[in-house]
This record gives structure tokens, C-alpha cells and sequence, in this order.
């Protein structure tokens, strides 16, 4: 068996999220179609994270095991033709060799994500489902203030999904930056992993300050309450991106 390392590219509108589901079509179902249809193959594709249902992706990266013998560049042209041909909004950036020991998840020391706002009345056309459109305005500065309090190690069971299968609350976070530019505002969050819903349950609550709803200071509170039902707003699924992961060594 050859240990192929994937980057992924895709579109999450329409998708259920990254893991295969029952009820609708996912990336890692496209992906693993893709292999059978192009070699005859049933394997377990695995990313660095399992993004929910409406995220997107520019640079996830996954691993898959083939008994067949060919190149990265073969595999990477077959997938890609496949996916296109059943219409996935799914793409293979790049392909190549890994240890067989390497994995996409447990290998990973570090994930990034963005979140993206844009900032205006009007309904969206092109950007439907790709930000989440709020009126103007949001204070950015009040947000960083705001921010700067989660950044570091906390348990964060406020900003944890109900349905969250991780072991512990308690996580580092490392990067919490709002950058404002002209009508758009971007969230960037990198931490070693995340909890489900954490990027977005921050985001929402980042939003809350900066419509001054909320004050830095309550934000903190939410944090301390360590309860879910200290959650002000939970921001969709469609501003949210999975933008890169670190690897030792690689």
C-alpha cells in the first residue's frame, strides 16, 4: 500500500461537512467515489479537520492508502476528473508521496481557519453562502479588545457544540485576530485543534460586541461561565473557512 498526501480545495454550499453522512453528499464521500471510479479501489479518505455541513476550504489537507502503483500527478489528474464529473465543488491542489506513518489528523500541530463578514444591507449575489452578511457597522476594535480574552489555554465549554465528541474543553487558543478592510472584516483563529462549533460560537459572540451588544467584559464572563448556556449568538457555517495546518517537519 502507497500513503498519498492530498491538499483540497472545496466549496462547502450543499455539502454535509467533510465526513460521509447518510442524509446528503459530503467531501469525504466525493473523494472516496472519486478512487473507486477511477481505480477500482475502497479506501478511508482522512483530513486534518472535519468541517461541518457549509464550510469551506482552501488548503484542508488529507491522506489516502492505494494498492495501486501510479504517480501523485495520476492520481491527482484522475480525482480531479472524476469529482468534475459528478459535479463536486471538490478539488485536488496537489498530490504527493507520504511516510506511512504520516496522518493528515493526528499528524497535525496546528489548524487555521478564517472567518469572513462582509459588511452591507443589500442581499448577496455572488457571495451567497460564502460570508456571512451583516449590516453595518461592527466596531473592530472593540471585537480585538474583546478577542484578547480568549486568546491562551481555557476551557472553553461556553463556545463547545452540544454534540461535541472531544475528550476535554479545555484548549489553547493561539490566534484570534480581527482585521478590518473597507466593508469587509476577516477573523483569523489558529489553534493545535478546535472544538466543534468553537470558531463559530466565538465568532457570534465577537459580533455581539461589535454591534454593542455586548462589552469585552461580558465576553469574558461568557468564557468564565464555562456553560453553553452563556452563548450569546452561534454564527453560521458560511463565513467560516478551514485555510491551512502545520505538520513537524513537513
Amino acid at each position: 500500500m502507497t500513503r498519498f498526501r492530498l491538499t483540497l480545495e472545496y466549496d462547502g454550499r450543499g455539502l454535509m461537512g467533510w465526513q460521509r453522512q447518510a442524509h446528503g453528499p459530503s467531501v469525504q464521500q466525493h473523494l472516496e467515489d472519486a478512487v473507486l471510479a477511477a481505480f477500482g479501489e475502497t479506501t478511508t479518505v482522512h483530513a486534518a479537520g472535519r468541517t461541518d455541513a457549509g464550510v469551506h476550504a482552501t488548503a484542508m489537507p488529507a491522506h489516502l492508502d492505494l494498492a495501486k502503483d501510479l504517480t501523485p500527478f495520476r492520481l491527482s489528474e484522475a480525482l480531479n476528473y472524476h469529482l468534475r464529473a459528478a459535479g463536486a465543488a471538490v478539488a485536488v491542489l496537489d498530490a504527493r508521496l507520504a511516510p506511512p506513518d504520516w496522518h493528515a489528523r493526528f499528524s497535525c500541530t496546528g489548524r487555521a481557519y478564517e472567518y469572513r463578514i462582509l459588511l452591507r444591507r443589500a442581499p448577496l449575489t455572488h457571495e451567497a453562502g460564502l460570508v456571512w452578511r451583516l449590516p453595518p457597522p461592527l466596531d473592530p476594535t472593540a471585537m480585538a479588545k474583546a478577542a484578547a480574552h480568549l486568546i491562551g489555554h481555557h476551557d472553553f465549554t461556553t463556545f463547545r457544540s452540544v454534540a461535541c465528541q472531544a475528550a476535554s474543553p479545555l484548549k489553547t487558543l493561539d490566534r484570534l485576530d480581527v482585521v478590518a478592510d473597507d466593508d469587509r472584516l476577516t477573523i483569523h483563529a489558529a489553534a493545535r485543534s478546535f472544538l466543534h462549533h468553537q470558531v463559530r460560537s466565538m465568532v457570534g459572540c465577537l459580533v455581539l460586541v461589535g454591534r454593542g451588544q455586548w462589552s469585552p467584559a461580558q465576553l469574558a464572563a461568557a468564557l468564565a461561565a464555562r456553560n453553553r448556556a452563556a452563548l450569546g449568538l452561534n454564527a453560521p457555517p458560511d463565513g467560516l473557512w478551514f485555510v491551512g495546518a502545520n505538520y513537524d517537519g513537513a
